[in-house]
């Protein structure tokens, strides 16, 4: 039931993340985003349908397979223009509001463990406050159209998201089996088990994305 839900939750995401690209950019861009987006999910399910990511004994660990492609992509955002092109094509109120899919985010992470696939201390009954974040991130929009002070105090909160997103991923990480540096109650299985794959290589970078645009729309705000 939990990988139903997880896969049907990702897929809607995925849905909506490809329906605002035809909303807010130019058809061309859109249909590119989308074809990008089908293709990195085929390439998070060859991973993880392949045995790769469970398998603790792969050097170098199946996890770099995902992280790398996604630092770089992130970095083209950070600093080259196709990013400065997608946080102005995009109203800094969507950028920061559609963080809200953190909170389902985290609430199908406690079902997880609850079924003994991922440690406590990566949900919200342990050392993880991602959801905090989500619950707030309607807020943080509207706080974003109140001038430069409001762009300001929204810098603030996107600065708070990435440390506590940065605080989930590197314990989620710490925790897998193929890492295994830090002690939980149960080893992070999360990355080698299909659907969950996705977590690591669409819902978690989503988030980061997500930061990296609004900053880089926000900042000339704030100045």
């Amino acid at each position: 039931m939990n990988a139903v839900l997880f896969g049907g939750y990702t897929v809607l995401v995925a849905a909506a993340v490809v329906t605002s690209g035809f909303w807010w950019l130019p058809r061309r861009t859109a249909w590119s985003l989308a074809a990008a987006l089908a293709g990195w999910f085929g390439w998070i399910g060859f991973l993880g349908g392949s045995g790769r990511m469970a398998d603790p004994t792969v050097r170098p660990p199946a996890l770099l397979f995902l992280a790398v492609p996604l630092t770089v992509f992130v970095g083209v955002l950070a600093w080259a223009r196709l990013g400065q092109t997608l946080a102005l094509a995009v109203p800094v109120p969507v950028l920061l509001g559609a963080q809200t899919f953190r909170v389902g985010v985290e609430w199908l992470l406690h079902r997880l463990w609850q079924e003994g696939l991922a440690p406590r201390m990566i949900t919200w009954e342990g050392a993880n406050f991602d959801v905090v974040i989500g619950l707030t991130a309607p807020l943080a929009a509207w706080v974003s159209t109140r001038g430069r002070g409001g762009a300001r105090a929204a810098l603030l909160w996107n600065v708070a998201g990435l440390a506590m997103l940065a605080n989930v991923v590197l314990r989620a990480i710490l925790t897998t089996p193929a890492v295994s540096l830090l002690e939980a109650e149960v080893p992070n299985l999360l990355p080698g088990l299909l659907p969950y794959t996705y977590l690591a290589g669409f819902l978690a970078p989503l988030a980061l994305v997500l930061h990296t645009l609004a900053i880089r729309a926000l900042l000339p705000r704030a100045r």
